[in-house]
C-alpha cells in the first residue's frame, strides 16, 4: 500500500513494504477513498523481495498466491501485521502484532486444488485458475507448487483426458484425504457424468481415484470408485497438519476440561472433538454438513462426544449449558444469534478459530461486552498467500 498526492491509499498488488515503484500510467483505478494500481517497474526493490518460482505467478499473473515475491521470513511478518492491525482498528482491541507459529512446509502443503472450467461448445476448452487482475479468464494450470505433489501427479494425468468430464463443467477440484486416495469433483449444470468411469479407468493409479459427481443444485455423490465414507465435499483445512497445531492450541487455552461440557461449533468431521475428548471434556459438537458429521461419528472418536448435523445458530437452545467453547466458523464470521447467545450468557473461556481477520476483528468487537481478550497466536497455514489462520482467546469480563 502506498499514498498518491492527494492522501489517497493505493494498493499495488506484487509490490512489497518499503519499495519505490512505478505504476502503470493506464493501470490506476480511482475510487472516492482509494485507488489501485497495476505495478510497471520495481525502481528500488527491498532485501525481502525473491524471484518467484512459479510460472504461473508472472506468466499467469495467477490469483492463488499473493506473497511468492516475498522471501518467508518478509511473508510472516505482513501476515503478523495484517491480524495485529485489525484487532486494534477494526477490534478495537489494544494489542501487539501476534506470534506466527510458520509453517511445517512452505510449498507442497494444499491437499485441495479448486479449478475453474471454461467451456467451449459443452466441453471443457481450458481448466485452470484466474488471474488475479482479470477474474473472469481461465489459464490453463500446469503445475501449482502449493499443492501436494500426489494431487499434482494426479493433476498431468488427468489433463490429457479432459474430454471425459461431463459436458458443461464448470469447476472441478482434486482433493487428498487422509488414507492417500485421491478425489475428482466435477461439478455440471448438465447430465449426470457418464465418463466417470472411463477416466478412472485411464488414469495410470486410477484405482486410488474416487470420482464425484456435483449437480449444479443437489448433493455430491460418488459416480466411480468406492464409497469410501470420506466426505471430499465437505470443509477440511487445507493444510491439515498445521490446522492441528492451531486446533491443539485452543484446546490448550481452555485449561482443564475434564467432566466439563464444552461447546464445539462448527466442528467440522470431529477434529477439534476429538482433542477435547482426550482430556476428559463431554463435547457437543455442531455442524451443518451432514456428511461431515456422519463421518465423525464413523471415526469413533473416544470418550463423551455428542455429534449434531445443523446449523449452529439454530440449535443453541436446545445444547447443553456449555462451561466452554471453541469456534471454528467460516470466513463470514459468527451468525449474530451465536454472538448474541455466548454475549447474554458468557462461558468462562471461548477460543475463536479464523480464517478472515477482518471478521474475526468485528466479532471480537461484538463480543468485547463480555469478555476480553487474553491470548492471541496466528499460524501460517496458507504460505505463500496473503491469508492466515488466527486463534483468540476470549476470557470472560
Amino acid at each position: 500500500m502506498g499514498r498518491l498526492a492527494d492522501g489517497r491509499a493505493v494498493f499495488v498488488p506484487r509490490a512489497a513494504p518499503g519499495e519505490r515503484v512505478r505504476l502503470k500510467a493506464d493501470g490506476l483505478t480511482l475510487h472516492k477513498s482509494f485507488a489501485r494500481g497495476e505495478l510497471e517497474t520495481v525502481l528500488e526493490p527491498v532485501a525481502s523481495r525473491v524471484t518467484p518460482p512459479c510460472q504461473h505467478f508472472s506468466q499467469d499473473r495467477c490469483g492463488g498466491c499473493q506473497l511468492q515475491h516475498l522471501a518467508y521470513d518478509a511473508q510472516l511478518a505482513a501476515k503478523r501485521a495484517i491480524v495485529g492491525d485489525a484487532l486494534r482498528r477494526i477490534g478495537k482491541v489494544d494489542v501487539p502484532d501476534p506470534e506466527i507459529v510458520e509453517s511445517v512446509e512452505e510449498w507442497r502443503y494444499r491437499t485441495k486444488v479448486s479449478l475453474a472450467v471454461e467451456g467451449g461448445r459443452g466441453r471443457s476448452k481450458a481448466v485452470g485458475l484466474h488471474p488475479y487482475d482479470q477474474p473472469g479468464r481461465v489459464f490453463p494450470l500446469v503445475d501449482c507448487q502449493i499443492a501436494d505433489f500426489r494431487l499434482m501427479a494426479l493433476w498431468r494425468d488427468l489433463r490429457k483426458h479432459l474430454d471425459l468430464l461431463p459436458a458443461k463443467c464448470t469447476h472441478l477440484t482434486l482433493r487428498l484425504d487422509r488414507e492417500g486416495r485421491r478425489h475428482v469433483v466435477a461439478e455440471s449444470a448438465g447430465e449426470p457424468w457418464l465418463g466417470a468411469a472411463d477416466l478412472r479407468a485411464a488414469l495410470p493409479d486410477g484405482q486410488q481415484v474416487v470420482c464425484w459427481w456435483q449437480p449444479a443444485e443437489g448433493a455430491a455423490r460418488v459416480v466411480a470408485g468406492p464409497a469410501t465414507g470420506f466426505p471430499a465435499t465437505a470443509f477440511e483445512p487445507v493444510n491439515p497438519e498445521m490446522a492441528m497445531l492451531a486446533r491443539r492450541w485452543a484446546v490448550q487455552q481452555l485449561g482443564d476440561v475434564r467432566a466439563r461440557t464444552v461447546w464445539d461449533l462448527y466442528g467440522g468431521i470431529g477434529d477439534t472433538a476429538a482433542l477435547l475428548a482426550e482430556r476428559g471434556a463431554q463435547v457437543v459438537s455442531v455442524d451443518a454438513d451432514e456428511k461431515a458429521i456422519e463421518w465423525a461419528k464413523k471415526r469413533g472418536l473416544g470418550g463423551e462426544v455428542r455429534l449434531i448435523a445443523g446449523k449452529a445458530e439454530d440449535l443453541l437452545a436446545s445444547l447443553p449449558r456449555p462451561d466452554a467453547a471453541i469456534v471454528n466458523p467460516p470466513r463470514a464470521g459468527l451468525h449474530w444469534d451465536v454472538t448474541l447467545r455466548f454475549t447474554g450468557d458468557p462461558v468462562g473461556r471461548l477460543v475463536y478459530l479464523s480464517r478472515d481477520p477482518a471478521t474475526l476483528a468485528r466479532d471480537v468487537s461484538r463480543l468485547s461486552v463480555n469478555y476480553q481478550v487474553a491470548a492471541v497466536r496466528a499460524f501460517d497455514l496458507f504460505p505463500q498467500t496473503a491469508h492466515v489462520e488466527t486463534a483468540v482467546l476470549l476470557e470472560a469480563a
